[in-house]
C-alpha cells in the first residue's frame, strides 16, 4: 500500500472490527453460538463490509487507493462467499453421511435381530432333539433299573434259599 507523505499510519482494526468476526458481538467467539451443531463447520455469514476508518482518513485517500480498497473488499467478500459455499458443502456432506450411517445402523440392527432369531430357533430345535434323546436314555435307564430290581429280588431269593439249605445242613445231626 502506498501512503502520501505527511499522513499518519493507517489505523489497525480492533479485534472486534475484523471482517472474520464481523457477524459476531465483541465478546462472542465463533464457537460460542448455541445454535451450532457439534461436528458442523461454520463461517460467519457477512457481506463484504468496508474496513472501518477513522474520521477524516477517507478524505485523504486518493481515487486509486479508494479503488484498491473497494477491489480488496470485493475480493475478500468473494473469498468469504467461496469459503461459505465450501463450508456449506462440507456440512451437507456430513448430513448425508449421518443419514447414511443412521440407515446403515437400522438395517444392521434388523439383520442382527433376524440372525439372533434364527439362532434361537436352531437352539430350540437342538434342544428338542436333545430332549428326545434324553427321554429315550431315561426310558432305557428305567428299564435297566427295573431289571436290576428284578435281579436283586431273584438274588435275595437265591441267598435265602442258600441260607436255608446251609441251616438245614448245619442242623442235621452228624452221623
Amino acid at each position: 500500500m502506498s501512503r502520501k507523505e505527511g499522513e499518519g499510519p493507517e489505523p489497525e482494526p480492533e479485534a472486534g472490527d475484523s471482517l472474520f468476526f464481523a457477524g459476531l458481538g465483541r465478546d462472542e467467539r465463533p464457537s460460542e453460538d448455541p445454535d451450532r451443531c457439534e461436528g458442523a463447520v461454520f463461517w460467519p455469514r457477512t457481506e463484504a463490509q468496508p474496513m472501518a476508518t477513522q474520521p477524516g482518513t477517507e478524505a485523504a485517500l486518493d481515487g486509486q487507493a479508494s479503488r484498491y480498497f473497494t477491489s480488496l473488499d470485493a475480493s475478500i467478500g468473494g473469498l468469504q462467499q467461496r469459503a461459505q459455499q465450501l463450508i456449506d458443502k462440507v456440512n451437507d456432506s456430513r448430513k448425508e453421511d449421518h443419514t447414511m450411517m443412521s440407515s446403515f445402523r437400522e438395517s444392521l440392527l434388523l439383520k442382527v435381530s433376524g440372525l439372533a432369531e434364527q439362532l434361537e430357533e436352531q437352539l430350540f430345535h437342538l434342544y428338542g432333539l436333545h430332549n428326545e434323546l434324553i427321554q429315550e436314555r431315561l426310558q432305557e435307564l428305567e428299564e435297566v433299573m427295573e431289571r436290576v430290581g428284578q435281579a436283586e429280588t431273584e438274588l435275595r431269593q437265591v441267598c435265602r434259599t442258600v441260607e436255608a439249605a446251609y441251616r438245614d445242613l448245619c442242623l442235621q445231626p452228624e452221623t
